[in-house]
């Protein structure tokens, strides 16, 4: 308990973007957030005067970390799993705890877990040697998708395989490595969606509307809120299927669940327990944003309501320009609210480099497609310093 204010202190460990946005959140409720960051140039420190330098790696820098705090949460999944046990066998509150976010840490364990549970996973095996792929492949089809089971984001540790010879040029290589794999049916999807939930300690769930999410090269580039032309029980199927796992895993805090649109239904995808870049938009979009009801979950407070404020939300990323734009940032910003006074610009505090989230882009409206225009036009003048549209800077 913070004595300066007498709320509880909610500790962080990561001091990425999701750490800083949680910050922003903290402040409105008069909570004091402490931050695990392994650096001061973390997007969290930047902003954060509740910092602690410390690697989440490293068992007894999370336990110093943990003595000057009431509840732990995450920025990312990275902490080894034995270590969050060892910081419960210590009397330590850990949301998620190990035993939830081990199936956000390791694709296999969550594979295994839902398909024990009966919900819709897409076809899969555990890789030991290049042989467990070939005869993967010859009884699923080709092309399958190789995963790494630890670590990976956005679109890093996926491999398209299209057929024998490029598992068997690739597979030794990665388990020469070390690195756990397993490999998946590739699904025959017509789009992405997140259902993206909280769960407290109580057993209180919220959600909030189904999104779509819009992918290239494996990078997530924008989410559309609500998913556009969802039918209304295939929206609610997927909010209770997610509404399930947090409860089934005995999750705390966020939950997002990435899911493909099949013609069959929906797939579960990723998991991801802590806010999540498929819930930016309810910064702005809705009643409570992610890292608020995050913040209300780990504390065991009252969830918030989600209803979203708007017909239309759509938030966009910013990404690092493969050129670097000549135009710095603080222009770019500038020229845009000039042209949108409307937009919500979020920025990380992180360098630029190709492809890399350094913001988003937020819009709200009565008409998906001039919102999505809006804030497509948006994220690429910031990333890139060029208009879509011809529109020009002199």
């Amino acid at each position: 308990m913070d004595s300066r204010t007498g709320f509880p202190v909610v500790g962080m460990v990561g001091g990425g973007q999701l750490a800083r946005m949680t910050h922003q959140a903290a402040v409105a409720l008069g909570q004091s957030l402490h931050v695990l960051s392994v650096g001061p140039d973390e997007p969290a420190p930047l902003v954060s005067p509740n910092v602690t330098l410390g690697h989440h790696t490293d068992l007894e820098a999370l336990r110093g970390f943990a003595a000057g705090v009431d509840v732990l949460t995450f920025d990312h999944e990275h902490v080894p799993t034995e270590h969050l046990r060892a910081l419960v066998a210590d009397g330590v509150k850990v949301f998620p705890g190990p035993d939830a976010l081990v199936h956000a840490q390791d694709k296999l364990v969550m594979r295994r877990r839902l398909a024990a549970l009966g919900l819709p996973v897409p076809g899969f095996a555990e890789v030991s040697d290049v042989s467990d792929v070939l005869k993967f492949g010859e009884a699923a089809g080709w092309p399958c998708v190789l995963k790494a089971a630890r670590g990976g984001y956005d679109g890093r540790g996926v491999w398209m395989l299209d057929g024998p010879e490029a598992a068997t040029a690739l597979v030794p290589e990665l388990l020469a490595a070390g690195t756990p794999l397993l490999v998946e049916e590739r699904v025959a999807m017509r789009r992405e969606l997140a259902a993206l939930v909280a769960r407290s300690p109580f057993g209180q769930g919220a959600c909030w509307p189904v999104v779509e999410t819009v992918q290239v090269d494996g990078i997530c580039v924008e989410v559309l809120a609500p998913a556009p032309d969802l039918p209304a029980e295939a929206a609610e199927a997927a909010q209770d299927l997610a509404l399930r796992v947090a409860d089934e895993l005995g999750v705390v805090g966020v939950l997002a669940v990435e899911l493909f649109e099949t013609d069959a239904g929906v797939v579960v995808n990723e998991l991801a327990m802590r806010p999540h870049n498929s819930g930016h938009w309810t910064i702005e979009g809705a009643l409570t944003s992610q890292f608020e009801q995050h913040l209300r979950a780990v504390l065991d407070y009252p969830l918030g309501a989600t209803d979203p404020v708007a017909p239309a939300v759509v938030m966009a990323n910013v990404l690092g320009a493969p050129v670097p734009p000549e135009m710095g940032v603080d222009e770019r910003l500038h020229h845009l609210f000039a042209r949108f006074r409307d937009a919500r610009v979020h920025y990380y505090g992180k360098q630029e480099r190709p492809g890399r989230k350094v913001g988003h882009v937020t819009f709200l409206g009565s008409v998906l497609t001039d919102v999505r225009s809006r804030a497509k036009l948006s994220a690429h003048w910031l990333s890139t310093g060029v208009w879509l549209d011809g529109y020009e800077i002199h």
